[in-house]
């Protein structure tokens, strides 16, 4: 299979909150930060690996700062890992304000798996890392994934 790069599969989405997400404290809901965010990794693991995609896990998923209504909010995703058939998926968000300027709010780790047409994984192609920083990613990456594979052994 052909390497990708991460540059390939790269998404960003934007929302403008609306009263429509908020809770009652007037904060974006949690739970519809964690939709979008679910949604920015299925497109990226769909671009790198051209197949259906499941989630398979939340690794982590850590809020630092609020949102509020007629924010503007950036979600960034990119891999940080594959395997043969699962892709760690880090996404980014971030509170634009009109001048640009991006403060983070929170950062989520999924796990995407590749189905094949049965629903079964299925091979995705490898990563093509191009510099230090993606390296450094990577290693975290296989980290975070044998972290994984401990933690389902232990939970049955």
């Amino acid at each position: 299979m052909t390497p990708k790069r991460i540059s390939d599969s790269y998404t960003e989405q934007v929302q403008i909150l609306t009263p429509a997400v908020m809770n009652g404290v007037g904060r974006l809901f949690g739970g519809q930060l964690m939709q979008w965010i679910d949604v920015v990794a299925g497109v990226v693991a769909r671009r790198h690996s051209g197949c259906n995609v499941t989630t398979a896990a939340v690794d982590s998923l850590q809020f630092t700062a609020p949102a509020y209504s007629d924010d503007m909010v950036v979600l960034t995703g990119q891999l940080t890992y594959v395997g043969s058939s699962s892709m760690e998926v880090c996404v980014r968000t971030y509170v634009e304000t009109l001048a640009g300027e991006r403060s983070q709010i929170n950062t989520a780790y999924m796990v995407m798996v590749a189905l094949d047409k049965q629903d079964r994984p299925t091979p995705v192609p490898p990563l093509e890392l191009v510099d230090d920083e993606q390296r450094h990613e990577w290693e975290s990456g296989l980290r975070r994934n044998a972290l994984r594979k401990q933690r389902r052994k232990e939970a049955f």
